[in-house]
């Protein structure tokens, strides 16, 4: 079980900005290919046991995701796979499923319906988290497998999908250290920092100091 909330929750006291996730997933589409990176600009949140926000407590807070990967990160990650000739879709929706399991063939075919580029177990909450933190967010997803939804092919296996992983791990090196020598100079036009601006609902005077004193943790502009 991952603690999403104190993960995001540290990063932000560490005064990180910008969050990249490096995500292995399946591919739901056949342009979504083993080795092929995807970055993700859409979730769909099939997560149901997680803690997903930070605002409980009498606090009220909804923060748009309607655009929940930050656009302005996300261009400067694929300016740095094209500069090192890496295979990757610019856009893609990530399916997050509860883990660790992998699809049935009807579930992963439902998924395809809905839209789905990929699917995945780990990148909500975490979006979600991130953006409640005001700090921006993007998911390079890293396809491993085709999921379960080809009829004609054996049913993703744990060894294959470790296989690629090494592979794809390679691909991820070469994308960071591209993205860190040329690109990681970038302001956010995308709103990310701001996020909290018209999202919280709770009158702050009726927050006691101690939600307040847990709240300034990961929304400081806010609540300090």
């Amino acid at each position: 079980q991952v603690n999403y909330r104190a993960n995001i929750a540290a990063i932000k006291s560490a005064g990180a900005e910008e969050i990249i996730s490096i995500s292995a997933v399946g591919g739901l589409v056949e342009e979504a290919a083993p080795g092929t990176i995807v970055f993700v600009d859409q979730f769909i949140d099939r997560t149901v046991s997680r803690q997903a926000t930070y605002f409980e407590d009498g606090v009220v807070a909804h923060v748009s995701m309607a655009d929940p990967a930050c656009r302005s990160l996300r261009e400067r990650l694929v300016a740095s796979a094209t500069d090192v000739g890496l295979d990757y879709l610019s856009k893609g929706t990530y399916l997050a499923m509860e883990g660790p399991q992998f699809s049935s063939r009807a579930e992963s075919m439902m998924y395809r319906s809905w839209g789905a580029t990929v699917i995945g177990m780990t990148n909500m909450p975490e979006a979600r988290l991130a953006r409640e933190a005001e700090i921006c967010y993007q998911t390079v997803a890293l396809v491993t497998d085709y999921d379960a939804w080809r009829p004609h092919e054996d049913a993703v296996s744990v060894e294959a999908v470790l296989q690629v992983l090494k592979e794809n791990a390679q691909k991820a090196r070469q994308l960071l250290n591209a993205f860190f020598l040329s690109h990681h100079h970038g302001q956010c036009q995308a709103g990310c920092r701001q996020a909290l601006d018209y999202a919280v609902i709770t009158d702050p005077q009726q927050i006691d100091d101690a939600t307040k004193m847990r709240l300034s943790q990961i929304a400081p502009r806010k609540f300090s």
